[in-house]
């Protein structure tokens, strides 16, 4: 069993002043990645309007399974023209760890 995690650190667009601003930007982008059957939260930067951290993990009976559902996730991020990403982390777990 394998368990994959990254953090995404985005910039939102300049508008985002408000938490409902905010949250107008942050829910499409959870509501998308929950169709790759991932968990998936805002996991930072909750006191920063222009900014966001969303966690994302994966179970997989192989390495190679997460790498690949993360590996989607990161580029569908990375597509979003209306956000930028700044930096992803992204950690590999297996039986022994």
């Amino acid at each position: 069993m394998f368990t994959e995690t990254a953090v995404f650190d985005l910039l939102l667009p300049g508008d985002s002043r408000t938490l409902k601003q905010k949250r107008s930007y942050v829910r499409p982008i959870l509501a998308m990645l929950k169709k790759y059957e991932v968990s998936v939260a805002e996991v930072g930067f909750h006191d920063l309007y222009g900014r966001a951290q969303i966690g994302v993990a994966v179970v997989a009976a192989e390495a190679g399974q997460a790498r690949a559902v993360i590996d989607t996730c990161e580029n569908q991020m990375a597509g979003r023209p209306e956000i930028e990403l700044l930096s992803v982390r992204r950690r590999l777990y297996g039986d022994e760890d």
